[in-house]
């Protein structure tokens, strides 16, 4: 049986595609955290960064205005506002550490109160910046970076530093006086140098955070897009392994249906021919080809009514009636063969909506079963023979034996050239020919009696020539003898084997009136047994009377009694074989004698 190669996925689990689109939704979740924390800390690191230039930047810009060019406060502001004049800054401010506003990008904040840090939040003086995340008065989300402001301190620990501090003390001093001349004149208080002696004042510097946000909710919206697709393919994938599983399923069982229905109507023994509603065949099985020596070239694809014998086309079922022909009996005769007995039944083939679409014909052979009736018919007519054979016989034979002393007597008292002793010689004669029809009759209706021992058939058939040769020789017909070689033994009651080739020796001595020839031969038979074949050149058989030469009293010779062949018939059935004979009148006929091998060799072939 051809195995047909399957697809992977008709294996696949459909727990495994959930599982993948689990596993591959969970790694899209663990990317988004991941996403978002990297953003956070990028966000964090640029901004802080950020900010601590511009802290440092506004820082140096104070302090190098304040000592270079003696800035009031006005252009501390100024400065403080331009730095702020950025897309992404949304205030500087500069407050005590109580949230004062000292300074800020928008002067009408001045002097309000700041939301500033814990005191545990607040840096150490040489800390570096710090920063949280906070929303201004506008509700503007804010990244703030802050730390203590002191732009006169001295931040720079290499080996330029010492110089650098003490130019910035003498710096600072120049600004006291500077300082002192602004407060005179009403300016530069908080930008004083010692304002800034005792670490009293912090630098805030807000960053828009919205582009981050922004950003981030993209990135998110862009997950849940990716999750959604994935969820969307994960349960188009499940729906499709199920659709395609369901698929291949139904395919599979469709072609082990198929698979089975061909052997079926290939292995039935029985004929069988399907036609569609035009009566066109389309199928003829193995079966049918062989009862009706066709070929399938010569029966699919042409009319029943063309190719089928006309009886049989007439079986077919139509459409117009959808009658039902069951176990018809017909005989056909088919291209190149005999008469055939056939068994028909046919059926119209409808689909769901009652419609004709075709003829279901199954036809069987019925010769071997004509052949098995007949075989019964005269075994039954044999069994009735017997018993009336039985009582005759026993009822005939007392009398018959007086008749033939008498006979007897009267013979030996006449003289021999007497009228009175001829006829009584007829009467021991006539009297001694039916006691031998009486024998045969008693050794046909006789219960089988046989005792079977393993024998080799060649010993056997010398034995028979032997004893048959000499009568042979004296009407001119030789007699030939084919031994097989290597043959097994065979289980027959030699005694009754023997009778059985005496009487076809006799039956064909009586068909060569002019001298002929008889060949005997042994063989192993197809079935593994042993076959003898005894074949002559006489007369012949006609071809009616063959199906008739074993039955009792059936006899083509005027001083025969029709017993010989029945009792052979009888001795072979007796043993468990099968005799079968072939004539051609004029050219001879042949006996087949199949008898069962014991299944040990014969010791001379061993």
């Amino acid at each position: 049986m051809k195995v047909e190669a399957r697809h992977f996925s008709a294996y696949v689990s459909p727990w495994i595609i959930i599982g993948s689109a689990a596993i591959l939704l969970a790694v899209l979740a663990a990317m988004a955290v991941n996403t978002y924390n990297r953003e956070n800390r990028y966000m964090a690191n640029v901004l802080l960064e950020k900010g601590s230039a511009l802290i440092k930047s506004f820082e140096a810009g104070t302090r190098t205005g304040m000592m270079a060019m003696g800035w009031t406060e006005r252009q501390v502001q100024f400065l403080m506002e331009e730095i702020a004049d950025q897309a992404d800054v949304l205030y500087i401010a500069v407050t005590d550490t109580h949230g004062e506003i000292r300074a800020h990008s928008n002067p009408e904040r001045i002097g309000t109160q700041f939301h500033s840090p814990a005191a545990d939040d607040l840096p150490d003086a040489e800390q570096e910046a710090n920063w949280r995340l906070t929303d201004t008065p506008e509700g503007i989300p804010a990244f703030e970076v802050h730390r203590f402001f002191n732009p006169y301190a001295g931040r720079r620990r290499d080996g330029r530093g010492a110089g650098r501090m003490q130019h910035m003390r003498d710096g600072r001093h120049m600004m006291g006086m500077m300082g002192s001349r602004a407060g005179e004149n009403g300016e530069g208080g908080w930008c004083a140098p010692s304002a800034f002696e005792k670490q009293s004042s912090l630098i805030f510097i807000g960053f828009d955070r919205t582009p981050f946000i922004e950003a981030r909710r993209q990135d998110f919206r862009n997950t849940a897009v990716i999750s959604s697709v994935v969820v969307v393919l994960g349960f188009a994938g499940f729906t499709s392994m199920l659709i395609t599983r369901r698929y291949r399923s139904t395919r599979r069982r469709l072609q082990d249906t198929s698979a089975m229905a061909d052997e079926v109507v290939s292995g039935l023994p029985a004929g069988l021919i399907v036609t569609d509603h035009h009566g066109v065949i389309l199928l003829a099985n193995p079966a049918a080809l062989s009862i009706t020596a066709m070929t399938e070239a010569d029966l699919v694809g042409r009319q029943a009514a063309d190719v089928l014998p006309e009886n049989m086309a007439g079986q077919v079922s139509s459409g117009d009636s959808h009658e039902r022909v069951t176990e018809k009996e017909i005989e056909c005769t088919f291209s190149g063969k005999d008469v055939v007995p056939l068994s028909v039944s046919s059926a119209a083939i409808v689909n769901e909506d009652d419609i004709w679409v075709g003829s279901l014909v199954i036809f069987r052979d019925l010769t071997e079963i004509m052949e098995l009736r007949r075989e019964m018919q005269r075994k039954e007519k044999l069994a009735a023979i017997g018993e009336l054979a039985a009582g005759v016989a026993h009822e005939i034979r007392n009398p018959l034996s007086s008749v033939k002393g008498m006979a007897t007597y009267f013979k030996n008292r006449f003289e021999n050239d007497t009228e009175a002793a001829e006829a009584a010689k007829v009467m021991v004669e006539e009297t001694d020919r039916l006691n031998r029809v009486i024998n045969e009759l008693l050794e046909f209706a006789r219960p089988s009696q046989i005792h079977v021992r393993p024998a080799d058939i060649n010993e056997v058939l010398e034995h028979s020539v032997r004893l048959t040769g000499r009568d042979a020789e004296s009407r001119g017909i030789g007699i030939t003898v084919r031994k097989g070689k290597d043959l097994p033994e065979v289980l027959i009651d030699a005694d009754r084997f023997l009778q059985c080739l005496l009487n076809l020796y006799g039956n064909a001595i009586q068909s060569m009136e002019e001298g002929g020839e008889i060949q005997v031969e042994s063989k192993r038979s197809e079935e593994g047994g042993i076959r003898v074949r005894i074949a002559d050149t006489g007369s012949g058989i006609r071809q009616d009377d063959l199906v008739r030469i074993f039955d009792p009293y059936f006899t083509t010779k005027p001083s025969g009694t029709g017993l010989g062949l029945a009792i052979v018939h009888k001795i072979v059935e007796d043993h468990g074989g099968r005799i079968t004979v072939h004539s051609t009148p004029d050219k001879g006929t042949e006996f087949l004698i199949d008898l069962p091998s014991s299944g040990r060799p014969d010791k001379k072939g061993a």
